[in-house]
């Protein structure tokens, strides 16, 4: 079975930021950071060459297949950020109404700016996912 390609590395998160991130990314990076931080109680990560994460769990798909992943994370994707985020159900449903100008893809949070975000409506929607990961109640845990 192939190896998932992204992994916990021992490279520096802040030089991730200082190669990739604007001078406002740069800061809201750092505010991500302390979120990401209080909520999952853990220090920042580089997985693979391009995203911080923060703890991490273990799924299992359907298939068998079986990896690792980070519990809360994002990224640095050119003048977006990125946050991973589980969505699923009606409460986050009523968090992302209310968040603020952003777009969303499966379990992925793009935003330009922190400031364009409600971080309270952020925080709870983290909190939330990583609640429903642990559970296994995700996509990928089913």
């Amino acid at each position: 079975m192939a190896e998932n390609k992204t992994q916990p590395t021992d490279a520096s998160v802040a030089d991730y930021i200082a190669s990739r991130a604007s001078e406002q990314q740069t800061a809201d990076c750092r505010q991500l950071m302390t979120l990401l931080k209080r909520v999952t109680r853990q220090p920042p990560k580089m997985w693979g060459p391009s995203i911080v994460g923060y703890g991490s769990y273990r799924y299992t798909y359907e298939s068998g297949r079986t990896g690792e992943a980070p519990l809360a994370a994002f990224a640095i994707r050119g003048r977006e950020l990125v946050i991973y985020v589980a969505v699923e159900g009606e409460e986050q449903a009523s968090l992302l109404s209310r968040l603020g100008k952003h777009k969303m893809g499966k379990v992925c949070l793009y935003f330009k700016r922190l400031s364009d975000l409600d971080v309270a409506v952020l925080e709870k929607l983290v909190t939330n996912s990583i609640a429903t990961v642990k559970r296994g109640e995700t996509a990928a845990g089913r």
